[in-house]
């Protein structure tokens, strides 16, 4: 993107598109879980995104030593463990739905760092919305509630460590290399399927359909983020936060036919109130999730 264009657009489109092409990429994952496990895709998609990151960013040698080598690493499996059960959370339930409930994370994050009335109240509001997720669900897939709670969990350690990695000033390069190493920790998923996993990984079609998921899921939406938190600051990132469950709601009933009931309807907006009710004074970037 050019830099004139880049200046024309409006940041909050930019955010949303960064959205679209984030749950897009989750759309066309689920489209693999008919080849390959929930797990695996989530390595494939990870190998992806760490294929374009190193021949884009090539990082120095100094990227691949120390501190910075321990705190990248740690970053990359925090979201390598993330996106993994994030899929598999999606394989149980629609996307709108996963999404809500993984959002109990960085909401617990922004207040455990806060005591402030409007910060209790959110996260009043997010419990109240994944209890009405999950009262539906539970009786059709506990697994699939369990595994989006987990996926909460690990966005929360995903802020933490993103926020060392970007504090450090080389978050691209170091998102490459922790996505690399990452990525060849957990290569031993693939071999989940046996005999049928490995058949699907010798075919081209999804193998090209695994890293068009790594640049939508991950690189285009963590590129533009960074577009959008240097023109809009901070508070209203945090606000445009609140766009994501939302947009993986309509991305759910657009491209996988996933229509919420009332109840679920009504936890995903309670969750969506919580988001933009958080407290922002001071607040730090929140990295976007899966």
């Amino acid at each position: 993107m050019t830099t004139g264009l880049r200046h024309r657009v409006p940041a909050p489109l930019l955010f949303v598109a960064g959205a679209i092409s984030m749950y897009a990429g989750a759309a066309l994952a689920v489209g693999l879980f008919d080849r390959l496990a929930p797990a695996a895709v989530a390595v494939l998609r990870l190998v992806g995104a760490a294929i374009v990151l190193l021949a884009w960013r090539r990082p120095g040698s100094t990227a691949w030593r120390g501190r910075r080598l321990a705190r990248a690493v740690a970053f990359g499996l925090a979201t390598a463990c993330m996106n993994l059960a994030f899929y598999e959370a999606i394989a149980r339930l629609p996307l709108g739905t996963a999404v809500a409930v993984e959002f109990c994370g960085p909401v617990a994050v922004a207040a455990l760092s806060s005591r402030r009335p409007r910060d209790v109240a959110a996260v009043v509001l997010a419990a109240v919305g994944v209890g009405l997720i999950a009262d539906v669900r539970w009786s059709g897939s506990p697994s699939g509630v369990l595994w989006a709670l987990a996926a909460a969990a690990l966005w929360a350690a995903y802020i933490v460590l993103g926020k060392r990695v970007a504090g450090a000033g080389n978050g691209l390069d170091d998102m490459a290399v922790g996505f690399a190493v990452a990525a060849t920790v957990l290569l031993p998923v693939l071999l989940l399927d046996g005999i049928a996993g490995l058949a699907a990984l010798a075919d081209p079609l999804v193998l090209l359909v695994a890293v068009g998921v790594g640049v939508l899921s991950s690189v285009v939406p963590y590129v533009l983020d960074q577009l959008v938190l240097r023109r809009v600051g901070q508070a209203r990132f945090a606000v445009l936060l609140a766009l994501l469950p939302a947009t993986a709601t309509v991305v759910g009933l657009v491209g996988l036919a996933q229509v919420p009931g009332p109840a679920e309807a009504a936890g995903i907006v309670a969750v969506i109130a919580a988001v933009a009710l958080r407290s922002r004074d001071g607040d730090e970037p929140v990295p976007a999730g899966p």
